[in-house]
């Protein structure tokens, strides 16, 4: 039954009207509900790693100090990134410091808009969703995410990086673009910048050079090794002292960064080390990250060989999380891409099966857990040895290893379907707009 208002385009417009209205409401809700929600339960850090930088270049540029040789007071902490990072990040030396926490949560928001746009767009033109609507909720949910919110708290740099490597990935290094178009020549030959940039700022993104490697991607590979290179070696150039002082030392002072067995490190070797916090074994460490690589390698070629580079991106954020030594909880932002994925996927499945109720499922359990602060019960605890300690000491590595096998890996014709021009179909015009639920899918209705 369909109930008019009028002429047909009275329908129309009023049905459209009274959409847009339900999903600007669901959307302010919802955001009101993530603003108390933080202020309930997100941790104060007063930008604490913003602090360092800042501290650390005016130390360096304009005091006269090494760069290394800073601590930041009443602290164990300096700054750990390569040389080349400090020249990125050298405008700080000379920024007041709100301007500086202005620039640092700007850059965060801007950048993390923008991935999620790439990311949750395919699918919301897939579903037929309004585009807006999808983006807006996304960005709510993200919010509220723990590592993202840590991220922005400590003033960190994780989101940029993220940002960097996706665009490469998506956008470069892919034959086709999140949109499912195909990738200019022109622009492929740039693939690997993006991510050499991020290694030079910060070693841990070179794990996915080795995804380049893994992958068969030579090209872009030999291109994000000689950015990194490239920036490195300028970077020497420019601060010779810094950088011998940073490869030959400060590299390998893990003191600098803090212990491993600290809850916050839910990485392989942090629940290692947490069994043991005097002696971590190393064999157990080396033997659980060879284990994890090898499942990494074979699901990330299976992953290009159907055409998925989104799933690529992800699994290897994941495994990055898992294998390096330190992950403190704001650099699980990089489990973002995967765990948007897993609703991309449940959503491909036919409605009402087994296959979408169940990823359905994972990725909501996944995100609880990852905006529950779970791990942070078990701070300074001796339970930690327990098997229930053990178990919620460490969740956050259960839920990156879960993702690292458990993320579905789609073939390129679902992919195409997805991102290419069928997907830009509008619904039926012969379902009017009141006939529209809040998402914009068309509504049964019934007699």
């Amino acid at each position: 039954m369909q109930v008019s208002l009028g002429g047909e385009g009275d329908v129309v417009s009023q049905g459209g009207l009274g959409r847009t209205r339900n999903q600007v409401l669901f959307v302010a809700a919802l955001a009101v509900a993530v603003a108390v929600f933080l202020a309930v339960a997100a941790a104060r850090h007063g930008f604490f790693d913003l602090k360092v930088y800042a501290g650390a270049l005016r130390y360096w540029a304009r005091g006269g100090g090494e760069i290394y040789d800073y601590v930041k007071p009443w602290s164990t902490y300096g700054f750990t990134y390569p040389p080349f990072a400090a020249f990125t990040m050298l405008p700080m030396a000379y920024l007041p410091w709100l301007v500086s926490i202005v620039v640092s949560v700007t850059a965060t928001v801007v950048v993390s808009v923008l991935l999620l746009w790439w990311l949750v767009d395919p699918l919301a033109r897939r579903q037929g969703w309004t585009r807006w609507f999808a983006l807006a909720v996304a960005v709510c949910l993200a919010a509220a995410f723990e590592p993202m919110r840590e991220t922005v708290n400590f003033g960190q740099v994780n989101m940029l990086l993220l940002f960097l490597v996706a665009a490469d990935l998506l956008w470069l290094v892919a034959d086709r673009t999140p949109t499912g178009r195909p990738v200019p020549a022109t622009y492929r030959r740039f693939a690997g910048v993006g991510i050499g940039l991020a290694t030079a700022i910060k070693l841990t993104p070179g794990i996915f050079i080795v995804y380049l490697l893994v992958t068969r991607r030579w090209r872009a590979a030999a291109v994000a090794s000689g950015t990194a290179a490239a920036a490195t070696l300028l970077a020497a150039a420019a601060a010779p002292d810094a950088s011998r002082e940073f490869w030959t030392e400060a590299l390998w002072n893990t003191d600098r960064v803090g212990s491993l067995a600290y809850i916050s490190n839910q990485s392989l070797q942090g629940l290692v080390a947490r069994l043991d916090p005097t002696h971590p074994s190393t064999v157990a460490w080396l033997a659980a990250v060879l284990a994890t690589l090898a499942v990494w390698a074979w699901r990330s070629r299976v992953a290009v060989a159907a055409g998925d580079e989104p799933a690529g991106l992800a699994l290897t954020g994941v495994v990055g999380c898992l294998v390096s030594p330190v992950t403190w909880v704001h650099h699980l932002v990089w489990l973002i891409p995967a765990l948007v994925l897993l609703v991309h996927n449940a959503f491909d499945a036919p409605a009402g099966s087994l296959r979408r109720r169940g990823l359905l499922g994972f990725a909501v359990v996944s995100y609880g857990v990852l905006i529950s602060r779970l791990v942070w019960y078990w701070e300074g605890r001796s339970q930690v040895t327990t098997l229930v300690g053990f178990v919620g000491a460490n969740a956050y590595v259960w839920i990156s290893l879960a993702l690292l096998v458990g993320l579905p890996v789609r073939n390129r014709s679902q992919l195409v379907e997805a991102g290419g021009e069928a997907d830009l179909r509008q619904p039926d015009r012969g379902t009017s707009a009141g006939q529209l639920n809040l998402v914009g899918r068309p509504l049964t209705v019934g007699a």
